[in-house]
């Protein structure tokens, strides 16, 4: 049997009950805690949104077209949903954007680095008051109640937009559900890029937390009062 000299021996350093419990209570709420917190929330806030959700719904189809828009995005372990939010763009969103990046190629590079178009001329009258208090959101509770998305996480992106996410090294947004507001949209928003974005989302997922959660709810109130939306 072979001694081990003293000077080798190295002593492991003892995990402290503080970190001990907070990693256990981190495990307890992703598993579970995150997703009873979406139910208790969906249960409180349902009487207040619906009524306001049938509102701008009845604008949205004074306004020409459907209320409702519904678009498949990729969810947890990259399962696609059908995501619900009031429509805000003109019926013709999707051609007159491939349009607009034919015509101009400042829009197009614009589109291809944001995702986005920081003056979209396709947003309707009612869709830019919807957008700008992100009350066009308000339909995720349904998403919410049924499990394919949280109230709180990174924001669903489209089918087209995933070789794009993984390419930027969006790897902790397949291990949770997408959020109605998260991380990325109440700290970085209409200044970031769409790789910025992914970063956001790995930032959000490590410091996933009841604490973090209850940030970024506190935040999304700010947003709303000040009509910070996009």
């Amino acid at each position: 049997m072979k001694i081990l000299d003293q000077s080798t021996v190295t002593t492991a350093t003892p995990v402290r009950p503080s970190r001990r419990r907070r990693s256990l209570s981190r495990i307890f709420y992703i598993a579970l805690g995150k997703r009873l917190f979406d139910l208790l929330l969906v249960a409180l806030l349902a009487p207040l949104i619906v009524p306001i959700i049938a509102v701008l719904w009845v604008m949205a189809r004074l306004d020409g077209g459907p209320g409702f828009y519904s678009q498949m995005r990729i969810g947890m372990d990259g399962k696609l949903f059908r995501c619900w939010k009031l429509r805000t763009m003109s019926v013709n969103a999707e051609d007159l954007l491939v349009e607009l990046c034919r015509k101009d190629p400042a829009i197009a590079e614009e589109w291809h680095r944001n995702q986005k178009l920081e003056n979209d001329p396709r947003i309707t009258t009612v869709g830019r008051f919807a957008r700008a208090t992100s009350l066009d959101e308000l339909p995720q509770i349904w998403n919410v109640l049924t499990g394919d998305m949280s109230f709180v996480g990174p924001r669903p992106f489209m089918t087209s937009q995933e070789s794009m996410y993984r390419a930027a090294g969006g790897k902790a947004y397949f291990k949770m559900r997408p959020g109605v507001t998260g991380a990325w949209q109440v700290d970085g928003r209409g200044s970031t890029t769409f790789v910025e974005r992914v970063q956001y989302d790995n930032a959000y997922f490590k410091a996933l937390s009841l604490k973090e959660d209850l940030r970024c709810i506190g935040k999304t109130v700010a947003v709303v009062l000040r009509r910070e939306g996009q």
